[in-house]
């Protein structure tokens, strides 16, 4: 088995347009929550989300390109850049037969499609459809278009878990690598699921705040008076590789991935096990996957949407793996970006492997009031960033039907 490390990383949140920016404001607990700009939201019970920031498509890809893409390829390919020039990447030298792309996205091009549909039933049912309209939408086309703009011929797939998806991708990753099925992999999610169809479908489920006069302290974990999630939209990319690779082309190396675990509810269509059985299981066998004992984690990057039943049963799940441990620094990094759906888990370890770089704990903002069934059991870094050593972080996500998925990243040492 190979060990597999993290060479590059690219972020686009609505709290920074790149990974720099991104992970100066979740140190600084910048809320990405604010009104809806895109659509007339009068209609609808909520009237915000987290939406992309000073944002125009046309700064990194030419129009004529663009248009031809849903913005969630949009935001993978701006993502996956950025990640390549972080990692120092020259393909040319590189066998591309040995480097693939597992990508992750809960709904794919869901604005096409609600914009498709939409001019469908305005031109009296007239099928105007864009030749575009299914490779915009289909979920695989942006791992398809990372590896056409790069001529990249290695494995090649998307994982669909819902708000797991990119999880279950960059474990993906990680074991095809660990396998030896591939020398390097371009691996993370993308979202963009702010749309009248996301918003009305999410609002349907009654899991979204309707905070709409505080958007942004609305998205709250942990909180009393939490009442659903704050959509969010955007990407993360991580370059993953085998130790040797990234030696063998002189590449600096910024974490190790160490393990990972997948496991489902088998409870609910969309609420998790009151016991947080599934999430118990996932973190149970990522630890095992890394051969580390549940003392040796520092941070835990919760999945923690601000929901009342999700929260409580993965703290639940929590406490079952690791105990009531005040010396555990846990916090949710959605309180600031907002739920990202199937690209949450990407960002989110980024945000784990910058704790490990930089020895600096995220913190959970907007929670004032902390639900008395955990308040003292664990320290879930409230209100400002913690600094502290972290040799090991684990990343929560978990999705609608169950799924589940953790990963556990380490800091990098040359042994």
């Amino acid at each position: 088995m190979k060990r597999v490390v993290i060479t590059g990383m690219g972020a686009l949140t609505p709290i920074g347009n790149n990974l720099e920016t991104y992970w100066a404001n979740l140190k600084a607990g910048k809320s990405g929550g604010a009104p809806i700009t895109r659509f007339d939201t009068t209609k609808f019970k909520s009237h915000f989300a987290c939406e992309l920031k000073d944002f125009n498509v046309e700064d990194y890809i030419p129009r004529n390109e663009a248009r031809r893409m849903d913005p969630f390829t949009q935001y993978a390919l701006i993502a996956t850049e950025e990640a390549i020039k972080n990692a120092k990447i020259d393909f040319d030298v590189l066998n591309r037969n040995r480097i693939g792309v597992i990508w992750g996205s809960g709904n794919g091009g869901i604005q096409t499609f609600t914009e498709e549909m939409i001019d469908y039933v305005k031109n009296d049912e007239t099928p105007r459809f864009s030749p575009f309209f299914i490779p915009k939408i289909i979920a695989d086309i942006a791992s398809g278009l990372i590896s056409i703009k790069y001529g990249l011929r290695g494995v090649n797939f998307t994982t669909i878990s819902a708000c797991a998806s990119s999880t279950t991708a960059i474990i993906d990753a990680f074991n095809y690598i660990k396998w030896g099925k591939a020398d390097m992999i371009i691996t993370g999610g993308s979202e963009a699921p702010i749309t009248a169809a996301g918003l009305g479908g999410f609002t349907a489920s009654r899991a979204l705040s309707t905070n709409n006069e505080n958007p942004a302290t609305a998205c709250r974990p942990f909180d009393v008076s939490r009442d659903g999630f704050v959509m969010g939209e955007g990407a993360g990319t991580l370059i993953l590789e085998s130790y040797e690779h990234a030696i063998a082309r002189g590449a600096t190396i910024i974490a190790e991935v160490a393990g990972g675990g997948m496991a489902a509810d088998a409870y609910h269509l969309t609420g998790t096990h009151p016991e947080g059985e599934g999430a118990f299981l996932g973190m149970q066998e990522a630890l095992n996957d890394a051969g580390i004992e549940p003392k040796d984690i520092d941070y835990i990057n919760m999945h923690a949407t601000s929901t009342s039943v999700g929260d409580t049963s993965e703290l639940i799940a929590i406490e079952r793996v690791f105990g009531t441990n005040p010396d555990l620094n846990i916090s949710a990094t959605k309180s600031m970006t907002g739920h990202l759906l199937g690209a949450a888990g990407a960002i989110e370890a980024i945000a784990s492997v910058m704790a490990i770089v930089d020895g600096i704990i995220p913190p959970t903002i907007n929670t004032k009031n902390v639900d008395p069934e955990f308040d003292g059991k664990f320290e879930l870094t409230l209100g400002s960033a913690q600094k502290r050593e972290v040799k090991y972080a684990l990343s929560n996500t978990f999705g609608f039907g169950g799924h589940m998925a953790s990963a556990v990243f380490k800091r990098f040492e040359d042994s």
